[in-house]
């Protein structure tokens, strides 16, 4: 990688939206402007998922990552952040795909909150139901 090349990376879960940006560094995480154990208030289970794809490709200390997230809550900001370092890996070396395919940080979790349907109270929440 030079020292001019950025590499940029989109992960989405639920509600939230991480942009990544990998660069050549000594393997700082920065999130929002705050580092990664700031930013996730010192969860260890949450700052695991955010580093896990760097460790499975052995590039701990070759690279930094500066992260802008937004929306959702710290546990699906921490897994959108997972599958944009784990993006933007795979576009600076293509050969880490199958590690990281393998281990599943390339698979987009889907779910989200169901919307609202007219009549009900919530997704599926009815109001009682009464015969007489």
């Amino acid at each position: 990688m030079s020292q001019n090349e950025l590499i940029l990376a989109c992960g989405r879960r639920k509600s939230s939206v991480a942009q990544v940006i990998l660069v050549p560094g000594v393997g700082n995480f920065t999130i929002n402007g705050k580092t990664a154990s700031d930013y996730v208030q010192r969860d260890a289970l949450s700052l695991l998922e955010i580093e896990a794809p760097i460790k499975a490709v052995h590039m701990e200390e070759k690279c930094d990552l500066i992260i802008k997230v937004q929306g959702g809550g710290l546990k699906g900001q921490a897994k959108a952040i997972q599958l944009g370092v784990a993006r933007a890996l795979t576009t600076y070396q293509p050969s880490s795909r199958s590690a990281l395919k393998q281990k599943g940080f390339l698979t987009r979790d889907a779910r989200c909150k169901e919307r609202r349907k007219y009549g009900l109270k919530k997704a599926r929440k009815a109001p009682q139901y009464s015969k007489r």
